[in-house]
């Protein structure tokens, strides 16, 4: 904190000022009564009387002053809470006697967080506004805003200082208090559904639930290594083996990886586990969930998206294999052929990793080809099973799996399959994955002997879904940055974190 930055200083003098006149800078007695947006709805029928005040009634309120405008003997100010911004007229002869002259317009200014107790009225310009008789600092603000009128432009500062950036924007509020809605809505619908919510650990022994490259701690009382959370898929399925039938964790995981516009290291996301359903039933429980958020956040179906529009009354079906040749145009005598899909993703300048099978390959097909295209809500099923190492096969097709993903405006938004409950094939699988880890995949899945020796005693058919949070809400509120809808993202150090890692 810069203390010796000259605005800062005279702030601080003012704070001292406001000392000697006997007035605590930081008090602690708010008597606040109302709010800002219960004033305005109140008293919205002062304007429809001959009268426009209403000195009969009284009210006290706190805010930021956001605005201020004096005019000799009386001023203008606008505060700001949560719920709204209200306009006060402060006048001389209603304060006491030589405060309005020696403490509100020397030492009072935006920024500061104060209460204001009054009586409502209309002004000429015809707002509703609050006449000032009581006022009172609650707490003097050394740091001044950003100017006004051009509020904070620059997203690293937004995303440094995101207290900075709530003050000053009040869309940036609005758009976390709907995430806010969306995971109480999330856990409402599960709730009301049978679900039971619960908690999983952390700390992972194995970094098990998907393919992703975890954080490494250490675990001192143990003194052994621990791995963040990437998924808590494999602890939800023990629970069901366990005899819970129906489960879910609004979930924090942490995945050590790059960081882009859809992806930050810890990420919030639901995952649900149901006994006795399959894939084909999370489809349809989807899309009542869908339809239960976008009304209870009162959402139209078709939702803008930057330049495009999403259809959220459209929801679909594709199989992968068939979503490479009608949307991703890929030829249809390229997508079943291992060396023809290398040879067409070559003369497209694509690099292949080498040792891919043939799975792997329409996986990357389908990455290069599809995903973006893939604009109103389409659910993507029959995923190869050589990268769905945790999903069941199907009975009539092995080579595929009853799994899903849902993508929107081009997006990945949920992850969902019916259950692999054989333990040998569970088995196999893992001993794949580890192979394919030995061979340079540092996301490959690693082999967890205590999940299969708990499939061992046997899980029920159970179908289970992860929901991203994260871009769930970016879709939502039209956000085109994961770091605009979580409220602390991940971010490069700045110097002074820099220096202190490196004199550590």
């Amino acid at each position: 904190m810069a203390f010796e930055n000259k605005f800062i200083q005279q702030r601080i003098e003012k704070a001292e000022a406001l000392r000697a006149e006997g007035i605590n800078p930081y008090s602690n007695d708010s008597q606040r009564n109302t709010t800002i947006e219960k004033y305005l709805n109140v008293n919205s029928d002062i304007e429809e009387k001959e009268d426009k005040r209403d000195e009969n009634r009284h009210y006290i309120i706190s805010g930021r002053i956001k605005f201020f405008r004096i005019m000799g003997k009386a001023s203008f100010i606008k505060i700001e809470d949560e719920s709204g911004m209200l306009q006060i007229y402060v006048t001389r002869d209603n304060l006491p006697e030589g405060f309005y002259n020696t403490v509100f317009k020397k030492l009072v200014e935006v920024g500061d967080i104060v209460e204001v107790g009054g009586f409502p009225f209309i002004t000429g310009k015809g707002e509703l506004s609050l006449h000032c008789s009581e006022f009172k600092l609650l707490t003097k603000a050394i740091s001044p805003l950003p100017e006004k009128f051009h509020g904070i432009t620059d997203k690293e500062i937004r995303y440094r200082k995101r207290y900075l950036d709530l003050i000053m924007n009040n869309e940036v509020r609005k758009t976390f208090q709907i995430r806010s809605k969306v995971i109480s809505l999330t856990r409402r619908f599960f709730e009301d559904k049978g679900f039971l919510e619960v908690e999983t650990p952390m700390m992972h022994p194995i970094a098990g639930g998907a393919n992703a490259k975890p954080f490494v701690t250490h675990h001192n009382a143990l003194g052994v290594d621990r791995f963040l959370r990437i998924a808590p898929e494999l602890y939800l399925k023990r629970l069901i083996v366990g005899g819970f039938e129906a489960v879910f964790e609004i979930n924090r995981n942490f995945r050590n990886e790059g960081m882009d516009a859809t992806h930050n290291p810890e990420f919030t996301s639901i995952e649900f586990y149901w006994a006795y359903k399959t894939y084909k039933d999370l489809i349809e429980i989807t899309k009542e969930y869908f339809q239960y958020l976008f009304e209870h956040l009162n959402l139209p179906t078709l939702l803008p998206y930057g330049d495009i529009e999403v259809n959220f009354g459209n929801l679909t079906e594709l199989p992968l294999i068939e979503s490479l040749t009608t949307v991703g145009g890929v030829p249809a005598e390229v997508v079943n052929e291992k060396e023809k899909i290398v040879e067409f993703l070559k003369s497209k300048n694509i690099t292949v990793k080498p040792g891919m099978n043939l799975g792997q390959l329409q996986g990357e097909l389908f990455d290069e080809f599809v995903e973006e295209k893939l604009i109103d809500p389409t659910f993507i099923t029959e995923y190869p099973v050589e990268i769905s190492p945790l999903a069941r096969r199907d009975d009539e097709n092995p080579a595929i799996t009853e799994r899903f993903e849902l993508f929107i405006a081009g997006r990945e938004i949920a992850n969902a399959f019916s259950e692999l409950n054989d333990p040998i094939d569970q088995y196999e699988r893992f001993k794949g994955q580890g192979e394919a880890k030995e061979a340079g995949d540092d996301e490959a899945h690693e082999m967890d002997e205590d999940f299969i020796d708990a499939l061992s005693y046997g899980m029920a058919p159970t179908a289970g879904q992860g929901i991203g949070i994260d871009r769930l809400v970016m879709l939502l509120t039209n956000e085109h940055s994961i770091r605009d809808v979580l409220l602390f993202p991940a971010m490069k150090p700045v110097y002074n974190e820099e220096k202190i890692e490196e004199e550590g």
